[in-house]
């Protein structure tokens, strides 16, 4: 076998063997981007969650408030009778 022989089969095996490195390297990043993905998509839900329980929350205050102003118009105005 020639030396230029050697070396192309030897720079051919390193092309390879990165090659296939490569693939199982960007394989493994891909699986864990997507793995992430999904965690934050779970966060966001959980967030979001808590966001409407907050809104309900300020909702039934917001109409407590009203409820109490009102009452407390009624209060202050003399009575007309």
């Amino acid at each position: 076998m020639s030396t230029a022989s050697k070396a192309v089969l030897g720079i051919s095996v390193v092309l390879t063997l990165s090659t296939v490195a490569a693939v199982h390297f960007k394989q493994s990043w891909d699986r864990q981007r997507l793995h992430e993905g999904v965690v934050r998509d779970l966060e966001r839900l959980e967030r979001k969650k808590e966001n409407l329980k907050l809104l309900e929350e300020q909702r039934i205050l917001t109409r407590q408030l009203e409820v109490e102003r009102r009452r407390r118009e009624a209060e202050l105005r003399p009575q007309d009778t």
